[in-house]
């Protein structure tokens, strides 16, 4: 069998294994310790934020995130619909009703027309939202001035979703501090990993304080086990921590990496009329944690002829996200497009490939893709049997 090319894989610094080490050798095994602390502190200094809490996933951080906006039972939450669906699962975690929102095409994030319309439904229904949760899609930061100014009209806080997105920036401002609150995700194929983790970040102590104590079963001060709430198990572990204290120290070389490898794509796709990678905006700089092309309307080669041509290669590449508001589960909700007929996150669907992005591919595997893809768009004929 051919070697493996993968969209985006756990990539190891050198460091990792120290600080695992030193969980071992001290004995700090269980959640909580030394890399924990650390871990936390690093990412405020290197985003900015004041506070972080440390979390086993970033769906726990969005889950707590909107607890501490007091999201409950028949609230509502406006919410990027191109995304994953652990940015909307939370919001059906805790009773809320989640209300999805289309993207821009210059962005490909929270489109800002989509959103007035969807606050211009909630006054006429008398139902506003709690908060708002803004995804910062593939590594690009939305447009956080044209959505904020729209949120703060209302006085609706915002969620940030820099799940793919830490590293980037928006006019000079790490993502992920934009928001009210912001979420970070350390899953195995992000920018950096731990393997399985999350953080939550925020300049309000206050909701860091909430999120520490419900992430640790809400247990009271008290010498025995005290609860008068419910809690949840969602701290991060001492040992994974110090993956994660590894990882930080190579975000930008993975982030340099990220964007030599959308620059060559770019630059090999540049003469081909029917693939445009995705447009890069000048607000800010992405991290390009994957680089995403979309196949010109009309061309007979679609992005899943592409996808199966590169997995008989052994080569892995996926769709874009389906957009939340299709999904059979989320169907039944309200969804704002700021056209009057479809919507610009269907037909990034449709017509969007992430295409290999893997920090550890060299050359030789890049130039591999290329002909693959190229040779397609150019040939435009193929004969392939969907399953």
């Amino acid at each position: 069998m051919k070697k493996r090319i993968y969209l985006a894989s756990p990539h190891m610094g050198g460091d990792e294994i120290k600080y695992i080490n030193e969980a071992f050798d001290t004995n700090w095994v269980a959640p909580l310790g030394p890399n924990v602390n650390n871990f936390e502190k690093e990412i405020c200094k290197y985003t900015e934020a004041k506070y972080a809490t440390a979390l086993v996933s970033g769906t726990s951080a969005i889950h707590l995130a909107l607890k501490c906006l007091s999201v409950g039972e028949g609230d509502v939450v406006f919410c990027s619909t191109l995304t994953f669906a652990a940015t909307c699962n939370p919001i059906i975690y805790q009773g809320a009703e989640p209300v999805f929102i289309d993207s821009d095409y210059e962005t490909w994030n929270m489109c800002p027309i989509a959103l007035q319309k969807a606050f211009d439904d909630a006054t006429k229904n008398n139902k506003m939202p709690k908060a708002v949760i803004v995804v910062n899609l593939y590594g690009q930061s939305a447009d956080y001035d044209k959505l904020k100014v729209i949120c703060d009209k209302y006085n609706v806080p915002i969620i940030e979703d820099a799940a793919e997105s830490l590293g980037s920036t928006y006019k000079g401002k790490q993502t992920g501090t934009i928001g009210d609150i912001g979420i970070y995700s350390f899953n195995g194929n992000k920018i950096i990993t731990t393997s399985g983790g999350g953080m939550m970040v925020s300049n309000n102590e206050e909701y860091t304080k909430k999120a520490l104590f419900w992430a640790t079963q809400a247990r009271e001060n008290e010498r025995h086990y005290e609860h008068k709430e419910i809690g949840f198990n969602y701290r991060m572990s001492n040992v994974v921590a110090g993956i994660g204290r590894g990882q930080i120290k190579v975000l930008d070389e993975r982030i340099a990496k990220k964007k030599d490898i959308f620059k060559i794509y770019k630059e090999a796709f540049k003469d081909i009329d029917d693939i445009e990678m995705m447009n890069i905006c000048d607000f800010g700089e992405p991290n390009y944690w994957l680089s995403v092309a979309t196949i010109k309307e009309g061309c007979k080669i679609k992005p899943l002829d592409i996808i199966l041509a590169l997995e008989k290669e052994n080569i892995e590449s996926r769709p874009v996200w389906k957009p939340m508001h299709l999904q059979p589960f989320f169907k039944g909700y309200k969804f704002f497009s700021s056209l009057e007929d479809g919507s610009v996150s269907e037909d990034l669907f449709n017509r969007g490939i992430c295409l290999p992005s893997d920090t550890k591919m060299n050359e030789d595997d890049i130039q591999t893709i290329l002909d693959i893809i190229v040779n397609i768009l150019e040939s435009k004929q193929m004969e392939i049997t969907y399953e």
